[in-house]
């Protein structure tokens, strides 16, 4: 896990850039710089629940479907913008500082820098419960990948800039408008090229002549040029790979993988969840290694175009008494190469034709 650090980071570069951009709409012209400081704070409270999940759920799967929950809901974003910001407005406005801000400022500084961040991450894979405890639907658009620096650095740039002008100078809203305006409009790209690439993978299906339910398209990591689609079929999935600068209309080439469902009950309520969690995109495999029972999430890429089994997003099941849990297989997954390796093949596919 470990070796996914700079990943990590990324995504929670991006939020606390959003969350520092919203700072500065509501506050910037009243407390500067101290404005984008707590818009940051607010655009990493949503990821505190990995936190919260880790201490209240001992079991990994429990965990997993925890995150992006309702720390992740728009009635979060109310509640919590209402009760941290009556709790900061308490604190700030003394002593020197009484009267420079009021509730109202501290409310709206909190929601926008809350409220983006979910809405943010439903435009990626993994899903976002925007509407509980209304429903546990994780509203997923798969236009973007969890991290995708042509979105973050060009948005931080901007605020880094900001930081440089005096509160009431009036280039400070134009640098931060400049990184909302250009983070949006690829954004915006990303849609369009979700709608072309889906056409691409659907083509791509049928020139192959594969009977399909459904399928999912996303960009793989780091980019928005190479694409990945899982295709669900009887028995078997076909995943595939395409990137917007071959040139070839279709994908060159499907990849077979086995459900492998008898592997396990499906129906456990553990296994259940994971499969809620991946929406129903899963196959089941034993490690050649180990002979570890492996869950493989199929809505994430493979690491290996030639290996079936090297699904990105894979767990180890483990029995507990009467119930499931999850182990990482990063040692495993990463054993003839490093992600570094794999960041380095996506890259090299990407471009093969440019």
């Amino acid at each position: 896990m470990k070796r996914f650090l700079t990943f990590a980071f990324m995504d929670s570069l991006t939020q606390i850039v959003l969350g520092a951009a919203c700072g500065e709409i509501a506050l910037g012209k009243k407390i500067g710089n101290k404005a984008l400081l707590f818009g940051a704070i607010g655009g990493t409270i949503p990821d505190l629940d990995v936190i919260l999940g880790s201490f209240f759920y001992p079991n990994e799967i429990d965990n997993l479907a925890f995150h992006r929950g309702f720390m992740h809901s728009i009635l979060f974003s109310l509640i919590g913008s209402l009760v941290i910001g009556f709790v900061v407005s308490e604190l700030y406005d003394t002593g020197k500082r009484k009267g420079s801000t009021d509730l109202l400022d501290w409310v709206r500084l909190f929601f926008l820098s809350i409220f983006t961040h979910p809405i943010l991450d439903s435009f990626t894979p993994y899903g976002t419960q925007l509407f509980l405890p209304f429903t546990d639907y994780r509203v997923a658009f798969n236009n973007i990948s969890v991290a995708d620096p042509l979105y973050t650095l060009p948005f931080l740039f901007c605020l880094l800039v900001v930081l440089f002008f005096k509160r009431s100078n009036p280039k400070r809203m134009k640098w931060t408008k400049a990184g909302i305006y250009i983070s949006s409009f690829y954004l915006l790209i990303t849609l369009g090229n979700k709608l072309y690439i889906d056409s691409i993978f659907r083509k791509s299906l049928e020139k192959a002549n594969i009977e399909y339910s459904r399928f999912s398209a996303q960009p793989t990591l780091l980019n928005n040029v190479l694409w990945y689609s899982i295709a669900e079929g009887k028995e078997n999935y076909y995943a595939s790979f395409y990137s917007i600068f071959d040139r070839g209309n279709v994908a060159s080439k499907f990849i077979k993988i086995p459900k492998n469902h008898d592997f396990i009950d499906i129906q456990h309520p553990d296994i259940q969840t994971l499969r809620w969690f991946s929406k129903d995109y899963y196959a089941l495999y034993k490690s050649n290694i180990t002979e570890q029972l492996i869950y493989k999430d199929l809505r994430y890429p493979l690491l290996n175009e030639k290996d079936i089994n090297s699904s990105l997003f894979s767990f180890g099941l483990v029995k507990e008494n009467d119930r499931w849990n999850t182990i990482n297989l990063a040692e495993e997954q990463f054993r003839e190469g490093s992600p570094t390796d794999y960041f380095k093949a996506i890259f090299e596919r990407a471009f093969r034709d440019f």
